[in-house]
C-alpha cells in the first residue's frame, strides 16, 4: 500500500515526460499517446483517493530527502485526490470530445504542439494541487499561465491573439501580485514550506503590531490569484478568452484553469495562514462582497450578450463569484460548498462549451443566437447536452448546481449574521432567476423550428458522445449523491487542518 504515496509525484514526472515525448510525435499520434497517459494518472489519483480515503489520513512525501529550502515536498489528502481526480476527468473530456475541432482549427504540422502544451498543462494542475511549498505553487503556476496562453493563440486567428495577448498581460499581473506576497511571506516566515510557515504566523500574530504586514502578505497574494481565477471586476478577459478559442481549450481554462488558482489560494488560507487567523482578517468580507457582484454582474452581461459562447463566458465569470462568496461566508460550510462548486462547474462549463460549437456547426459555423434556432433539432445529441448543463446552471433539482445553492444557503445560515444571510439568500435568488432567464430564452431558440433554408444536417462525430455522457453522469451523481461529495471534501478540509 505504500506504494501508491508515489503517485503523486508520478502524475508530475509522468506529465512532464509526456511534453517532452510529444514534441517528437506527430500529431495523432501524440493524440492517441495523451489520451492513454491521462487514462493511466486517472487510475493512479483513484487509488491516492481510495487509499487517503480508507486510512483516514493525509500522507507527506519529501522529495531527495533533504530538509527545505533545498527539499521539496508533496502532500495528498482526501480533497487533494478528489480535486486532481475531477482535473484529469475534464481535461481528458476535454480532449477527446474536442477532437474534431482541433483537427479542424489548427494546423496539422501543429497539433503535436497542442498536445505537448495540454501535458505541461496537466504538470502544472498536479504540482499546484499536490504541492506542500508555496514557491513550488508560484513556480507551476507560470507554467500554467503559459501553456494557457499557448492553447488559446494556438488557433491562429486574429481575434485569439488579441484575447492571448490580453489574457498574458493580466495573468502576468496576477503572478508579480503573487511572487509579492510570497517573497512578503517569506521574509516574516524564513520558510518556504506550507506548515512550518503556519506555525511562525501563528507566533507573530499573536503581537497586534505584526498583523498589518500579515495582512497586507495576504491581500496582495489575494489579489494575484483574485485576478488569474477571473473574479469580478477582473472577468472581462473571459468572453474572448473563452469564446474564440478552440473548443477543448474553452472547456480546459474555463473549468480547470481558473479553478486551479481558487484552490490554490485555498490550500494557502488553510495551511499557510491558517484558516481561524484569516477568518478574521477583512479580506474576508472583501472576497464576500466582490463574489457577490460578480454572480450579479456576471449574469446581466451573460443576459446581454449576442452570442451563445459570450452568454457562456459572462456565465463563468458569475460562477467564480459563487465561489469567493462561499470563501467569505467562511467555516467548514463556508468552504465546503465553495470547493463543491469548483467541482459542480467544472463538470458543468465543460459540458456547455464541447456543445455551442456542435449547435454552431449546424447553423453555418454562426454562434448568433438568431443563426441558432432549430439547432438543437439538427443536432439532437448536441442539443440534449446542452439542456442538460442549462439545467445544472439554472439550479434544477437532481443536478449539481442546485446541491451548490443549496449548499452556499445552508452555509449562510450557519455561518452568517441576519444581515448576511439575507443578502447571500437574495443574490441566489437574483442569480437563479437570471440564470433561468438567459438559458430557457437559449433553450427555446435551439428547439425552435426553423426554416427550411437554414437546416443544415448533423454529422457523425466519433468520441463525442462518450466523454459527454461521462460528464452528464459527472453531473448528475454531484446532484443527486451531494451529500456524499460533501462529506469528503469535509474529511478533506479537516485533514487540511
Amino acid at each position: 500500500m505504500e506504494f501508491f504515496t508515489n503517485f503523486p509525484l508520478f502524475t508530475i514526472v509522468l506529465s512532464l515526460f509526456s511534453g517532452v515525448l510529444c514534441m517528437m510525435l506527430s500529431g495523432k499520434t501524440a493524440r492517441k499517446y495523451t489520451i492513454l497517459y491521462e487514462c493511466v494518472l486517472i487510475v493512479m489519483v483513484s487509488c491516492v483517493l481510495w487509499y487517503t480515503y480508507r486510512t483516514g489520513r493525509a500522507f507527506t512525501y519529501v522529495m531527495g530527502e533533504f530538509p527545505a529550502p533545498w527539499g521539496n515536498e508533496i502532500r495528498a489528502g482526501v480533497l487533494e485526490a478528489m480535486i486532481a481526480l475531477l482535473f484529469l476527468i475534464v481535461m481528458l473530456c476535454s480532449v477527446v470530445a474536442g477532437t474534431h475541432f482541433l483537427i479542424d482549427d489548427i494546423d496539422e504540422s501543429k497539433l503535436n504542439l497542442y498536445f505537448t502544451l495540454v501535458n505541461l498543462m496537466t504538470a502544472a494542475l498536479m504540482a499546484m494541487t499536490w504541492t506542500n511549498d508555496i514557491f513550488t505553487g508560484y513556480v507551476f503556476l507560470e507554467i500554467l499561465t503559459l501553456t494557457s496562453c499557448g492553447i488559446l493563440i494556438v488557433r491562429e486567428i486574429g481575434r485569439t491573439t488579441l484575447a492571448a495577448v490580453r489574457y498574458m498581460i493580466l495573468n502576468l499581473l496576477g503572478s508579480g501580485l503573487f511572487l509579492l506576497g510570497v517573497v512578503l511571506l517569506y521574509d516574516i516566515t524564513g520558510n518556504l514550506l506550507m506548515v512550518p510557515m503556519r506555525e511562525r504566523i501563528g507566533v507573530l500574530s499573536s503581537d497586534p503590531r505584526n498583523m498589518m504586514i500579515i495582512t497586507m502578505a495576504v491581500g496582495i497574494l489575494t489579489i494575484g490569484l483574485s485576478i488569474k481565477s477571473g473574479l469580478f471586476p477582473f472577468h472581462y478577459w473571459m468572453p474572448d478568452t473563452y469564446g474564440w478559442a478552440t473548443p477543448a481549450s474553452g472547456s480546459i481554462l474555463s473549468s480547470l484553469v481558473s479553478k486551479c488558482y481558487i484552490f490554490l489560494l485555498v490550500k494557502i488560507y488553510y495551511r499557510v495562514v491558517g484558516i481561524e487567523l484569516f477568518e478574521k482578517l477583512p479580506i474576508r468580507y472583501l472576497l464576500l462582497l466582490l463574489g457577490m457582484c460578480g454572480i450579479v454582474f456576471g449574469s446581466v452581461s451573460a443576459m446581454r450578450a449576442n452570442n451563445i459562447n459570450r452568454m457562456v463566458a459572462f456565465s463563468s465569470a458569475a460562477q467564480i463569484g459563487y465561489i469567493y462568496m462561499g470563501i467569505g461566508i467562511g467555516g467548514a460550510a463556508g468552504y465546503t460548498a465553495a470547493i463543491f462548486h469548483i467541482m459542480a462547474h467544472s463538470v458543468t462549463k465543460s459540458q456547455l462549451f464541447l456543445t455551442t460549437p456542435r449547435l454552431a456547426e449546424v447553423s453555418g459555423r454562426s454562434l448568433k443566437f438568431k443563426s441558432l434556432q432549430g439547432s438543437g433539432l439538427r443536432d439532437k445529441n448536441a442539443g440534449f447536452f446542452f439542456l442538460i448543463g442549462s439545467m445544472s446552471m439554472i439550479g434544477i433539482p437532481i443536478f449539481a448546481g442546485f446541491a451548490s445553492k443549496l449548499l452556499f444557503g445552508m452555509a449562510a445560515v450557519k455561518n452568517g449574521s441576519t444581515v448576511m444571510i439575507v443578502t447571500v439568500m437574495l443574490v441566489l435568488a437574483a442569480s437563479s432567476l437570471l440564470n433561468a432567464l438567459y438559458f430557457i430564452r437559449t433553450i427555446i431558440r435551439i428547439y425552435a423550428y426553423a426554416s427550411s433554408e437554414i437546416r443544415v444536417r448533423s454529422t457523425r462525430r466519433p468520441g463525442y458522445n462518450i466523454p459527454m455522457l461521462i460528464l452528464t453522469g459527472a453531473n448528475l451523481a454531484l446532484g443527486l449523491v451531494s451529500w456524499v461529495f460533501a462529506g469528503l471534501i469535509e474529511q478533506g478540509l479537516t485533514m487540511f487542518m
